[in-house]
């Protein structure tokens, strides 16, 4: 059975990513309304009360905004870290208890044909983390929100055969941008977001010849553009002898909107 994955939007207004296989289907976070949500997954051919599960990755609203909503409606338990769920309770609202479920960093959760493991990313919540997913000998990787590159990041998304990784700013966009210094300093600081830059030196390092999709996600609508980030890792990715659009194809998540899904 064939594997679809789906950006369905990635970005500070919203993040929610599909992923089916042949027996499954789940949501990584549910950042948008949960009517946005269900309009996307109609449009690409999926009900909504078919999903599994949601999976968080952090509590902050971009992340979490529909997950209550879409949880309550179609009855979808809610799988995140325990620290997580204490820190987003109130916010998403009352959930079933039968629909809540805690994770644990770099421990195995299976539904159905899919393993799922979140692995620890840095970032200013209280216990982020990315995913990778395990289906019918294919590996998926999903990280995003990523202050600095570690160790683990590389483990967990090395040996992917599609991964979303952020791909958030341009640094000088954001340093001669409009963001007052505060914030200017939290996104470039250790537990921020990645730069275009960072990026396309992180995916030099864990590059293999398995990856065969890379999306760029959780661009910022100030500090970057799709086109942008798009040239700059893809420059890095060809001065590294690392060939675009042959086996490994290079495209940017939308921000807002549904990206175009691919099938393997």
């Amino acid at each position: 059975m064939a594997i679809k994955f789906c950006s369905i939007a990635s970005g500070s207004d919203g993040n929610c990513i599909f992923v089916s296989s042949g027996s499954t289907k789940i949501l990584i976070d549910s950042g948008l309304s949960g009517i946005t949500i269900q309009k996307s997954l109609l449009g690409i051919g999926v009900e909504p009360s078919e999903i599994d599960a949601i999976f968080i990755t952090h509590e902050h609203k971009d992340h979490i905004h529909g997950a209550g909503i879409l949880s309550r409606r179609f009855s979808i338990p809610i799988y995140a870290c325990e620290q997580t769920w204490f820190n987003m309770n109130t916010f998403i609202g009352p959930i079933s208890e039968k629909n809540k479920h805690y994770i644990y960093r770099q421990e195995s959760c299976f539904i159905n044909d899919m393993k799922i493991v979140p692995f620890e990313i840095p970032h200013d919540a209280i216990s982020p983390v990315g995913y990778t997913i395990f289906t019918e000998g294919c590996k998926i990787s999903v990280a995003t929100d990523i202050g600095h590159i570690t160790d683990t990041i590389k483990q967990n998304i090395s040996d992917s055969d599609i991964l979303l990784i952020e791909s958030n700013h341009d640094l000088d966009m954001l340093k001669n941008g409009p963001y007052p210094y505060v914030l200017k300093k939290r996104i470039m600081g250790g537990f921020g977001h990645l730069s275009n830059d960072a990026c396309g030196h992180l995916l030099v390092d864990i590059m293999s010849e398995k990856l065969k999709y890379i999306f760029l996600g959780h661009l910022s609508r100030e500090n970057n553009n799709p086109s942008l980030a798009y040239k700059t890792v893809s420059s890095i990715l060809t001065e590294n002898n690392i060939d675009i659009g042959g086996n490994l194809q290079l495209s940017v998540a939308n921000r807002g909107i549904v990206s175009l899904p691919v099938v393997i």
